[in-house]
């Protein structure tokens, strides 16, 4: 609790005011509730508690009560007086907040995007539990709709994480209407609890995970590589909830060389186009095909279609191309090809 001296510039002048209104009973003046506002901020922004503050003014009251006949009036001073501190207290708090808030929301956008110089962010880091010089993993996760930092499904998985972890210099938030979390690199459990949490919170959502990397432009690898992983699952169609940089990486590999990989797709699968129906329904079989470990049964089921169905789709497959999708030698160039298909978006787009 505040000492009487600490609490006595927050009440100046209020003695002074109990003695004017006793006297006539008036309310306080719009001079004197600015001055009480203007005291509150003070107290707010010198960080006094409010409860001590409002303790202080009725202590004063009661020390300073006046002789009157008009005690109801003299009630109504304090009501207005306190009402009016405790208003210009709560308005200098809400200004630190949004202050807090900008300042936060400008860090997020300068890490994420590598604008800040390195010694500099590390600096602001420290504000906000991270230690840059260390290796850092970020997980990104996206749903059906927007999210900003007061969203429910925000705060359901701000509240799963630190009931778990605790803290773990673990920072929330949100960019792009996803959500973002920044943790130590050496806290694997934490980053995957995160993405398992905000897929279930986000009621059928993608959670993806980049890999841990050094210092401020090692967060902003590692958010860039859970967006990729997060671009690749919508183009590739991969059905996996949760998704890991690392175990992705053969696909970027792939598209690295895009004018080698057109032309293996080209080579490989232009003629399907002159199949009746164009290309699209076989190369859709080959997706069912590989993606069901080549079992003719299942990747029938996936496009609920026969096996004999199917295997006539095989077979046109390889008469028109001449590599048979069933054959070992054959397959790994399909395969790549019908990867590389999906990452270049052909037949809908020409290479």
């Amino acid at each position: 609790m505040a000492t009487p001296e600490a609490t006595d510039t927050y009440v100046e002048g209020y003695a002074e005011i109990l003695a004017e209104v006793g006297k006539t009973g008036r309310r306080l003046t719009r001079d004197e509730l600015e001055g009480r506002r203007s005291l509150g901020e003070q107290a707010a922004e010198a960080g006094r508690g409010l409860r001590s503050l409002v303790i202080a003014h009725l202590a004063a009251t009661r020390a300073n009560w006046p002789d009157t006949t008009a005690p109801d009036s003299v009630l109504a001073a304090v009501e207005q007086a306190v009402d009016a501190f405790a208003g210009g207290y709560e308005r200098a708090q809400r200004l630190a907040v949004r202050k807090e808030e900008a300042a936060r929301r400008e860090f997020i956008d300068d890490l994420l995007h590598g604008r800040s110089d390195p010694a500099r962010m590390a600096q602001r880091a420290e504000r906000f539990g991270l230690r840059l010089a260390h290796d850092h993993s970020v997980g990104v996760a996206e749903g059906p709709e927007p999210y900003d930092d007061t969203h429910f499904v925000t705060r359901t998985v701000e509240a799963a994480l630190f009931a778990r972890f605790g803290d773990r210099r673990i920072l929330l938030t949100t960019k792009d209407d996803r959500l973002i979390c920044i943790v130590p690199g050496n806290q694997d459990d934490v980053v995957r609890y995160f993405a398992k949490q905000a897929y279930a919170a986000t009621a059928g959502g993608r959670a993806a995970v980049g890999r841990p990397h050094s210092g401020p432009g090692g967060v902003v690898r590692s958010y860039e590589e859970a967006l990729n992983a997060l671009d690749l699952a919508q183009r590739m169609d991969l059905d996996e909830p949760v998704l890991y940089a690392a175990d992705l990486l053969v696909y970027p590999v792939l598209a690295r060389d895009r004018e080698a990989m057109s032309d293996l797709v080209r080579n490989t699968l232009g003629p399907l186009r002159d199949a009746r129906g164009g290309a699209r329904p076989l190369l859709d079989t080959l997706h069912a095909y590989f993606d069901a470990g080549c079992v003719s049964a299942q990747a029938a089921r996936r496009l609920n279609l026969s096996v004999r169905a199917l295997t006539y789709r095989l077979d046109r497959i390889h008469r028109l191309t001449g590599a048979d999708p069933a054959d070992p030698r054959h397959r790994f160039t399909l395969q790549t090809a019908a990867i590389g298909a999906r990452l270049l978006d052909w037949p809908d787009s020409e290479l």
